[in-house]
């Protein structure tokens, strides 16, 4: 017995990009391109930071750092709040709030009740004075049990692996930053459109 898929209609006027042939795209074997020359994975990352809290800081750094160990090029671009995350005079002190954040969970509640470390935690403590910098200071003593270095020394470890790192012109300008305030492994002060232009042929991760 055989059955036919249904597809929906396709909107008028909808243009379905052309990802190419799947099968020929796929890999024979780890690290082996496929057969006719099939694309065998991006080995350049250009990631977007735009956020300067300490929970939005890492994901980039981590992610850079484990493609730079595969050997992939990689290119970060700073802007707006971001740009506290390569500011001398902000990334030793960056949050970690529990507002906006319904993702927060405390892994020592388990210890009390077993399915507490899965509850996130109500908002409203969020507002209670202090809860920022209790739960700043957690976050930081939970990444440093596992190794994880602070945000300057991650920029460092990153600079010596050669990291291509660049500040946004734009946001540059408007909160006043000059370069003497900017982590040594930034390169420059580009416009967007120059970052497009280096970003070209790279998987983009914005954060």
């Amino acid at each position: 017995m055989t059955t036919e898929t249904v597809r929906a209609p396709i909107p008028e006027g909808f243009v379905m990009p052309d990802f190419g042939d799947r099968a020929a795209a796929e890999p024979q074997a780890k690290g082996e391109r496929a057969s006719g020359g099939g694309y065998s994975g991006p080995r350049k990352m250009a990631f977007i930071c735009s956020k300067g809290n300490l929970d939005m800081a890492y994901p980039a750094l981590i992610m850079g750092n484990a493609a730079l160990s595969e050997g992939v090029e990689v290119h970060i671009f700073f802007t707006f709040w971001g740009l506290d995350i390569i500011n001398k005079k902000t990334n030793k002190d960056l949050k970690f709030t529990m507002l906006g954040n319904t993702a927060m969970h405390m892994p020592d509640l388990g210890r009390l009740r077993p399915g507490l470390e899965h509850l996130s935690m109500p908002q409203g403590m969020g507002m209670v004075p202090g809860m920022t910098g209790m739960a700043t200071k957690m976050m930081k003593q939970q990444m440093a049990d596992l190794d994880i270095p602070d945000v300057p020394e991650f920029l460092d470890l990153l600079q010596a692996a050669g990291a291509r790192m660049y500040a946004c012109r734009l946001t540059f300008d408007m909160m006043k930053i000059i370069e003497a305030d900017l982590h040594p492994g930034v390169e420059g002060v580009i416009s967007a459109s120059d970052f497009i232009e280096i970003a070209e042929g790279a998987q983009v991760v914005f954060v």
